[in-house]
C-alpha cells in the first residue's frame, strides 16, 4: 500500500472521529470499517486471491440489484422506459424508502436463468437503459431525493444496434448528468464494474465496492486478448491491473469497501443486504446536509483528479 493512500484513509478517519452525531446517527460503524480497510490494505494480496475475487464477482449466486431492492427498500415503485424508444431491462430504476428517506435507485440487473439473462441482456445496457437512468436521476433532482446506484455489468452492450442508437453519447450524457446533480449520490459496485457501462451510473459523491467486487476499464479476458492475443491468460491480466476492491481503494478510484458475509455475498443474501444497507445509510447521512453547490464542486474535483500524474 502506498503511503499517500494510507494517509488519505487516515485523514478520512480523523475527520469522522471529530463528528459525534450526524442527523442522530453515530458513525462508529463507519470508523470501524475504515480501520479494517487500513488493516486489509497492509496485507499483500496474491495473484491467486485477485483471480478469486474476479470469480466471486461473477458468481451466478451473488445478489443482483433487485435482490437488494427487495431487502433494503420499502414502498418500491419501479419506473420503465426512456420515453423515446423502449424499456431496457438491463437497467432497473425506481423510487423507494431507505431508512425513512425517499431515494431514487438505479442499477444493472443480470438474469438468474437463460431466459431471464436473454431478457436482461446479461446486464449489458443499450443507450435506452442509460436514458432511463437519466430520467430517474432528473426526477430525483426535481424532488430532492438522494440517488443510489448499484453497478453490476460486464460493460455496455457493444452490438451494432446499440452503436446505431448512440451508445457512446448516452454513456457520456449519463456521466455529465450525474456530475450536475445537486442531491447526494452513492454508487456501490456489487459485482462486475466493467468499463463505460459501469462508470455511466457511478459518477457519485461516494463510490464504494463490495469486498468481492471488481472494477476496471476492461475485462481480464479483453486485456489478455489485447496484450497476449490469448483470452485464456485472463488470470495473468487480472494480476497485472488488479481490479479488486483493496487495490481500487489504494488507487483512490473508490472511497470505501462494503464488507460481505464470510465466504461472500452469494452465501447469504440477507446478511449481505444488511451490510450494504448499513454502508448506504452511513454515507447518505454524512452527505445529507452538504449544500448542492459543494456536492457538485467536490464531485467534479474528485473525478478530475483521477489519473493525474504528479512529479515527485
Amino acid at each position: 500500500m502506498s503511503q499517500e493512500a494510507e494517509l488519505g484513509l487516515r485523514d478520512r478517519l480523523a475527520q469522522l472521529s471529530g463528528v459525534k452525531l450526524l442527523r442522530g446517527t453515530k458513525l462508529s460503524a463507519e470508523l470501524e470499517r475504515l480501520q479494517r480497510q487500513l488493516e486489509r490494505l497492509r496485507e499483500d494480496t496474491t495473484d491467486e486471491e485477485i483471480w478469486g475475487r474476479v470469480l466471486l464477482a461473477r458468481d451466478e449466486k451473488r445478489p443482483y440489484t433487485l435482490d437488494y431492492v427487495e431487502r433494503i427498500l420499502e414502498d418500491w415503485f419501479e419506473l420503465h422506459g426512456d420515453r423515446g424508444r423502449m424499456d431496457d431491462h438491463a437497467i432497473v430504476a425506481g423510487i423507494g424508502s431507505l431508512d425513512g428517506r425517499t431515494v431514487a435507485l438505479v442499477g444493472h440487473q443480470k438474469g438468474r436463468d437463460l431466459k431471464e439473462r436473454a431478457v436482461r441482456n446479461f446486464g449489458m445496457a443499450y443507450p435506452e437503459g442509460y436514458r432511463k437512468a437519466m430520467r430517474t436521476m432528473e426526477l430525483a433532482e426535481r424532488h430532492g431525493f438522494p440517488v443510489v446506484t448499484l453497478v453490476d455489468t460486464p460493460g455496455a452492450y457493444p452490438g451494432i444496434a446499440a452503436e446505431q442508437h448512440g451508445q457512446g453519447g448516452a454513456i457520456a450524457r449519463s456521466q455529465a448528468a450525474m456530475l450536475r446533480l445537486g442531491v447526494p449520490t452513492v454508487s456501490i459496485v456489487i459485482g462486475e464494474g466493467g468499463s463505460g457501462g459501469a462508470i455511466a451510473i457511478a459518477v457519485a459523491d461516494r463510490v464504494l465496492m463490495q469486498e468481492n467486487a471488481i472494477y476496471s476499464v476492461i475485462s481480464p479476458e479483453g486485456c489478455a486478448s489485447i496484450l497476449w492475443r490469448d483470452a485464456s491468460q485472463a488470470n495473468k491480466a487480472a494480476a497485472a491491473f488488479k481490479p479488486d476492491a483493496a487495490h481500487c481503494l489504494e488507487l483512490r478510484v473508490i472511497d470505501g469497501i462494503v464488507p460481505e458475509p464470510e465466504g461472500g455475498a452469494q452465501v447469504d443474501h440477507d446478511a449481505a443486504a444488511v451490510l450494504l444497507r448499513e454502508s448506504l445509510v452511513a454515507h447518505l447521512d454524512e452527505l445529507a446536509d452538504v449544500p448542492a453547490d459543494e456536492l457538485r464542486r467536490a464531485r467534479r474535483a474528485k473525478f478530475r483528479s483521477m489519473g493525474v500524474l504528479a512529479s515527485v
